[in-house]
Formats: C-alpha cells, structure tokens, sequence
C-alpha cells in the first residue's frame, strides 16, 4: 500500500524530470496494473516557462517572474552565498474566497531541493499574510526567495493551490 508520503515523494520525483518535455495528463491506468486509485490520486503536471501564467479549473490564476539572482544579506535564513528570488502574482477568478495559506511552493536545482530564504531586509519574509483570503476578482503579490548554486542552473518552481489541487504548475527555466 502507498503511503501519501510515497505518493509525493513520486510527485517530486516527476517535477523534477518534467521540464523540457510536454505536459501530460495520463488517464490514470496502465497497462502493468498496480493501484488504480492511487495513480488516479496523483495530481496532473502541467510545466510552464518562467514568467507565464496558469489558470487552475478553481480560478486560481498564478503567475510567475523570471528569476531574479541576489546575494542574500548576512542575516538570511538559511544562509546562502547566492539565492534567486520570485514575484508570484495570485488572482482569485472564481467564485469563492481563496484562502491563501493552501499555497504550497518549493523548488529545486536540477534534481536537489532549494530552500526558501528569508532575507527580511531584503523583502523576502514567505507568505506573511497566509491567513488572508483572496477575494474573488482580487489578487496578491508575494515574494520567495530559494538558494541556488554559484553557476546558473535548470530550477524549477512547483505550485500547488490546495493540498487536494488535482493539477501542479510547474515553472521551468535557468537561474
């Protein structure tokens, strides 16, 4: 039996290769069997260029800058000796509230995590207001920062609405 854990370390695992391929969408069976429910759970990849947009079927709309390399201040969290930073625009064009604190963001270089910085002098503090919900027609900005290596690498940013999102956008591209 899969564990959710398992389930999203393979999700990861799939970010992590999708970049430069095509976005699939599977219908969920295979033709070597195995746990049909639990391939139907895993949420659909859908990989995007840095600066583009994406509209999830909720009405979610998220945007994504080009990365923006920076040294992170000597009081950054964790330290780093380069880090790349991210303007993320959230619209909310459907119907409901959106409660911003079922954002989920991470990102990796090549095939290894980044961590997220927090450079507050800088402006680069998380999501410091995750309790507030997104009016319908309304959006907001919100500023990451991750650590990169010295030399400009393939990163990619994975966003997630909600935990229970049946779709990932996934931003590529060098930084």
């Amino acid at each position: 039996m899969r564990t959710p854990r398992h389930a999203m370390a393979a999700l990861v695992l799939v970010a992590v290769t999708a970049c430069g391929a095509p976005a699939q969408v599977g219908s969920g069976s295979t033709s070597t069997g195995g746990d049909i429910a639990a391939q139907q759970a895993l949420p659909a990849l859908r990989t995007l260029d840095f600066g583009g947009q994406f509209r999830f079927a909720d009405g979610i709309a998220v945007s994504v800058s080009a990365p923006k390399p920076f040294k992170p201040s000597d009081s950054a969290y964790p330290h780093s000796d380069r880090a790349v930073a991210f303007e993320i625009i959230i619209r909310n064009e459907g119907a409901q509230p959106y409660r911003l604190s079922g954002l989920s963001v991470s990102a990796t270089v090549g095939s290894v995590p980044s961590k997220q910085v927090v450079d507050s002098t800088q402006g680069y503090s998380g999501i410091v207001e995750a309790g507030k919900d997104v009016q319908p027609g309304r959006d907001v900005r919100v500023n990451l920062a991750f650590t990169a290596p010295p030399q400009t690498a393939e990163m990619k940013l994975t966003l997630r609405p909600t935990a229970t999102s049946p779709v990932i956008a996934v931003y590529c591209g060098r930084a």
